[in-house]
């Protein structure tokens, strides 16, 4: 039995108690790390929780769940998945802060892993997966950490809700079926969509500007019927750097609630160039949130009248 046991690191210029704080919350993470597209807790405690976390992994969206063990005072966080997906057979490691200065630190990620019957071509697949994520966490955290009290203006989030006089299970069920949005949507040209593993979502598409330009974007989607999906676009246009969100469906006593969260960093390297070179940080706010919101009322309008019509 072969168990491989890999180390990364990187140092930061932020204070351990700050950098700890960031990897324990992971509601966060898919603002955080590149490979992360959603994460919820099964259990929480004080010390000890059960999280599931769906990620990318060499351009495949996979999923797993994990235990972890919080100790704020040492600076460390153990997890080790408690089901994983093939090829792997077994997952662990730990994260250890240790500070370097009070305003900086060093980030250790701790790795040790399994393949299923030992198979060489699937321990070669876990130890691409393992160094390209771990290089991948390990340069975003550092990013993140660093620009958290600069990039406040650059990142926000908003929300746009619409009632139904429905069922959420319909409302739901038009979103879902996002394969068929090019029949259904006027904003939407194309759309390439495959659901292999039930839940997990791979949606990329083509979508009508209001100067009629297309451009392309692809997002993974996590679905919990029959009052969530949450998303994460890899793909983005040119204004955002991230772009994370989730439709909900609550019913209520006038039917159902739908609402579609956007959460965004700009690009402020493409401000001038998509905007022109007097446009602000301000201006790109404006434009982007006018044009997720444009989309997201007129596809939850579109989900409004065929929820209705099943009435």
């Amino acid at each position: 039995m072969t168990t491989r046991q890999v180390e990364h690191e990187i140092t930061v210029d932020a204070p351990a108690p700050a950098v700890y704080r960031l990897i324990a919350e992971v509601e966060n993470w898919p603002r955080i790390f590149p490979p992360t597209i959603y994460v919820d807790h099964l259990e929480r405690g004080e010390r000890e929780e059960r999280i599931r976390i769906w990620a990318t992994a060499n351009g495949e969206a996979k999923n797993w769940t994990s235990r972890r063990t919080l100790d704020p005072d040492a600076l460390r966080i153990t997890f080790r998945q408690e089901v994983s997906t093939p090829p792997v057979a077994a997952m662990g490691g730990t994260w250890i802060i240790e500070p370097l200065s009070g305003t900086s630190s060093r980030i250790r990620l701790l790795h040790d892993y399994r393949a299923i019957d030992d198979d060489p071509e699937g321990l070669k697949w876990i130890d691409e997966a393992v160094d390209r994520n771990s290089r991948s966490e390990l340069a975003a955290l550092k990013t993140n950490v660093e620009l958290a009290h600069a990039s406040e203006e650059i990142t926000f989030s908003f929300e746009d809700t619409m009632q139904i006089d429905g069922s959420a299970k319909d409302a739901y069920d038009f979103v879902n079926e996002a394969g068929l949005w090019v029949e259904r949507l006027p904003h939407v040209a194309s759309v390439r969509f495959s659901e292999d593993t039930p839940g997990l979502q791979t949606l990329e598409m083509d979508t009508r500007a209001k100067d009629g330009s297309t451009h392309t974007t692809k997002s993974y989607r996590v679905t919990f019927p029959h009052h969530r999906i949450a998303y994460k676009q890899v793909t983005l246009p040119a204004l955002m750097t991230l772009h994370t969100g989730y439709w909900t469906f609550e019913e209520n006593a006038s039917g159902v609630a739908a609402s579609s969260q956007h959460t965004v960093v700009l690009n402020t390297a493409n401000i001038a160039r998509i905007l022109g070179a007097d446009a602000t940080v301000a201006d790109a706010r404006a434009y982007v949130q006018n044009a997720l919101s444009t989309n997201s009322r007129a596809t939850l309008g579109h989900a409004k009248d065929h929820a209705e019509n099943r009435r």
